[in-house]
C-alpha cells in the first residue's frame, strides 16, 4: 500500500471556503472605514473657513452669506483629495465630496453648522456637524444640507439617541 502525501481537493476547497467568509466579513468593515476617514478628512479641511466666520460673530454678531463675504476663496477653490468644493452659506459650511472620494459619497454634502450664545456673543462659535444637536444654551445658525446617510457619518455628526 502506497502513503498518499498532501491534501485532497475537498480539504483545499474546505479551506477556500473558509478564507472566502472570513473575506466577506471583513471588507464592508474595511470599506466604512475608509469612508469614515475620507469624511474626517474634509472636516479637518474646514478650519480655516471656521476662523473668520467665528470672528465675524464675535464682532458684528452676523454670519458671512458666501464665501466672499467670508474673505475666502470661491467654493471650487477650497479642494482636497476628497474634497470638490466648500461653499459657506449663511454661516453654515457645505462641503461637497468629489475629486478621489469614494463613489458612496462623491457628489454628497456634509453640513457644518455654527451654534451660538445669542446674547453673549464672547462665547466662542462652536460647530455642529450635519443633523447632530447644539449644546445646551446654543442656538444652531443656517441650514443643514448634508445628504450623506446617517451610517456614513461620524458619531459626532449624529443625532443622540435618548
Amino acid at each position: 500500500m502506497k502513503k498518499i502525501l498532501g491534501f485532497t481537493m475537498l480539504e483545499m476547497m474546505a479551506v477556500v471556503a473558509v478564507i472566502a467568509i472570513l473575506a466577506a466579513l471583513a471588507v464592508p468593515s474595511y470599506l466604512f472605514r475608509v469612508l469614515r476617514e475620507q469624511i474626517e478628512s474634509a472636516i479637518t479641511l474646514t478650519d480655516f473657513v471656521k476662523k473668520p466666520i467665528a470672528a465675524e460673530w464675535l464682532a458684528k454678531q452676523t454670519l458671512p452669506i458666501d464665501n466672499t463675504a467670508a474673505g475666502l476663496p470661491d467654493a471650487d477653490k477650497i479642494v482636497n483629495s476628497y474634497v470638490s468644493n466648500v461653499q459657506v452659506q449663511d454661516g453654515a459650511i457645505n462641503i461637497t465630496f468629489g475629486n478621489r472620494a469614494s463613489g458612496a459619497i462623491k457628489g454628497k454634502v456634509l453640513t457644518l453648522r455654527p451654534a451660538v450664545v445669542v446674547d453673549a456673543p464672547i462665547v466662542p462659535v462652536v460647530w455642529v456637524c450635519a443633523d447632530a444637536e447644539a449644546p445646551e444654551k446654543m442656538t444652531i445658525k443656517g441650514v443643514d444640507k448634508t445628504t450623506l446617510k446617517p451610517e456614513q457619518l461620524p458619531l459626532i455628526c449624529r443625532r443622540r439617541v435618548k
